[in-house]
């Protein structure tokens, strides 16, 4: 089975009465975590990106509390799985801005953990893999809010 075009589901989207939208939402929601997460943001989050922001960055302190510090090959992935959170998240909001302040965090948090990262060269080159990304989508944001984001990326470098 082919999947159709974005263009063809909005449309048929529009035709459709405002019951039977709901109802396939829902049946959306019900298979995939993912569709059920980005659902609930939509629907309770999304009017304020900034309670979300927050919440985001008390999960990840959270999880960088709970970082195992004694094994390289532990703390690289649950350092990956905050990453793949934080992308995830990210990809809720929508927004560049929203995606550097989340890296920016978690690279404050990554420094703050007292983790040697510099002395593992896996960590080291993932540290720098977001140190990198940050740049690149900081070009796609307004030009005051990137200078105050160049500002907190000096400090990181």
């Amino acid at each position: 089975m082919k999947a159709v075009s974005i263009a063809e589901i909005k449309q048929e989207l529009i035709n459709l009465p405002p019951k039977k939208i709901s109802e396939l939402c829902l049946r959306l929601a019900k298979y995939k975590k993912e569709n059920k997460e980005l659902l609930s943001y939509l629907l309770f989050d999304a009017h304020d990106p900034r309670i979300f922001m927050e919440n985001i960055k008390n999960e990840i302190s959270g999880q960088f509390t709970e970082l195992p510090k004694a094994n390289w090959y532990l703390t690289k992935k649950s350092l990956r799985k905050i990453l793949r959170s934080i992308t995830k998240y990210s990809r809720h909001i929508g927004s560049s801005e929203s995606a550097v302040e989340m890296l920016i965090y978690f690279c404050i948090q990554v420094k703050a953990s007292g983790i040697p990262f510099q002395q593992n060269r896996v960590l080291s080159n993932l540290y720098n893999q977001q140190l990198k990304k940050i740049n690149t989508l900081m070009e796609s944001i307004h030009e005051d809010l990137r200078f105050d984001y160049k500002r907190q990326l000096e400090q990181l470098s």
